[in-house]
């Protein structure tokens, strides 16, 4: 992945959010069944902690609290979803500007949010691959539940994007 790939993924994710600054307010917290997290908020907020979790705590070392506390989730607004997003962005820019070479350099560590002790090998380039993919999973339930509530959603795929 390079600096131009990821700007299509910030791209495709813009036009989901503007959609979403435009559904009625309860339909963005409303629980939905059978979608792992509740509701299209829930959904973007556990997407953006996967990228400062991977990104920001494996690999960079630099997120201490990468996972949004349930407690708090409730109280987020789509702004404050952006601003998650933000630092994710942060975050995936300054590995972006690592030398390719770190990018196929394997990581052994704990994971650091887990309490299990639980280790992992793997590269940088991998694992941004993982948050990416990751986003995009969730984002194919985001536009389901955007269906299921009764909205028409935008084309989030990336062939619509500028080049």
């Amino acid at each position: 992945m390079n600096k131009t790939e990821y700007a299509w993924v910030r791209q495709t994710r813009g036009i989901l959010f503007d959609f979403c600054g435009g559904l009625e307010p309860e339909s963005l917290t409303r629980p939905l069944d059978g979608f792992g997290y509740a509701s299209i908020r829930d959904m973007l907020v556990h997407t953006a902690d996967c990228y400062r979790a991977w990104i920001g705590s494996f690999i960079l070392s630099k997120t201490n609290k990468p996972l949004t506390p349930k407690e708090d989730i409730p109280n987020i607004s789509l702004d404050g979803i952006r601003a998650i997003f933000d630092q994710a962005d942060a975050l995936v820019a300054e590995l972006l500007g690592s030398p390719d070479s770190y990018m196929d350099e394997p990581i052994d560590k704990v994971i650091p949010w887990r309490t299990t002790g639980e280790t992992l090998t793997i590269t940088p380039r991998k694992l941004l691959m993982h948050t990416v993919t990751h986003e995009y999973h969730h984002k194919g339930q985001i536009v389901s539940m955007i269906r299921h509530l009764g909205y028409v959603p935008p084309n989030t795929d990336v062939l619509g994007t500028d080049d």
